[in-house]
């Protein structure tokens, strides 16, 4: 669990002073893995041993590997609580250059729902049961007790970081935290690209062709349009191992960036269907890859804007 103390929230460039440093060290006294971040609130990178994880990776990653750099390699998979490890000589010049504190919600038993912007915040507080609320610059993090699977885009605006993921820390908000809600596991699922054999995931849906018939108002020449819809389908259709959920997350919402210009209408529903078709044929149970294309579709515009 998170510290019931109120814990200084981090300042701006304040690692001369050594005041991450203390939060993590509090954090990692309280249960919490913690890492340090650097610009761009992203993880270090990896040494040089440990490029394209050369060494096998970490033992508490999805595939256990080897790796016992004392480094802070392998982003949320570097998190510990260990103080030995937090205050090491390998760590230091992390430290030096951190510009705020992450943790690994899974490896404390957390999740945090990642609300980006106020519609997002709206819709939680209709639909999720109330919890701890860390406000963040752009909306809010919900934070519930127990661990799921992450995932991205599973609403417009909304992120799950549990499992194989690290948030910011940004405080310990308030409100009492509950246990994390069927409501909040229900938003992912697990996708599955590799079926056994002999078993079918679910049919292919019967393709909806784009053309100019349902795209009367867009601005694009249909050569433009079919271009751009073939490359996107070839990206998914190469994921055959796993991925190809997200990337048809990725493949509907790039397209719609590329019409929210047009007065409209640009047949982004048949677009849609085709790319889900593309998802299903290698193995995304439809469910899964009509939700991500949606959200794809309907998170496009919204950040276009």
């Amino acid at each position: 669990m998170t510290p019931t103390r109120k814990t200084p929230r981090p300042r701006a460039a304040n690692h001369q002073d050594g005041s991450f440093l203390r939060t993590a060290l509090a954090l990692a006294a309280a249960g919490v893995p913690v890492l340090p971040l650097r610009d761009g609130k992203v993880p270090f990178g990896n040494c040089r041993a440990c490029a394209k994880n050369a060494c096998g990776g970490r033992p508490n990653m999805k595939s256990a590997g080897p790796c016992q750099c004392p480094a802070v390699c392998h982003a949320w998979a570097a998190a510990t609580t260990d103080p030995d490890a937090i205050t090491s000589p390998a760590w230091a010049p992390a430290w030096g250059q951190a510009v705020c504190v992450g943790y690994h919600p899974g490896g404390a038993r957390l999740t945090v729902v990642d609300l980006d912007n106020a519609a997002a915040v709206a819709w939680a507080r209709e639909t999720l049961p109330a919890t701890r609320i860390v406000p963040t610059t752009r909306g809010e993090h919900w934070i519930y007790q127990g661990a799921m699977p992450s995932a991205n885009g599973v609403r417009p605006g909304v992120d799950v970081k549990s499992l194989m993921q690290y948030a910011r820390w940004l405080g310990p908000g308030t409100g009492r935290m509950v246990d994390l809600p069927s409501a909040v596991r229900a938003l992912v699922v697990r996708e599955d690209t590799t079926p056994p054999p002999g078993m079918v995931v679910s049919s292919v849906p019967a393709r909806a062709t784009w053309d100019r018939s349902v795209a009367t108002g867009c601005r694009h020449t249909e050569r433009y349009v079919r271009t751009g819809l073939e490359r996107g389908l070839a990206l998914v259709r190469a994921r055959t191992e796993s991925g190809a959920g997200s990337q048809a997350f990725g493949v509907a919402r790039f397209l719609a960036v590329q019409h929210t210009r047009c007065p409209g209408p640009c047949g982004l529903d048949a677009i849609g269907e085709e790319i889900v078709a593309a998802a299903v044929f290698v193995g995304v149970p439809e469910p899964y890859a009509r939700r991500a294309v949606t959200n794809g579709l309907e998170t496009a515009p919204e950040r276009a804007a």
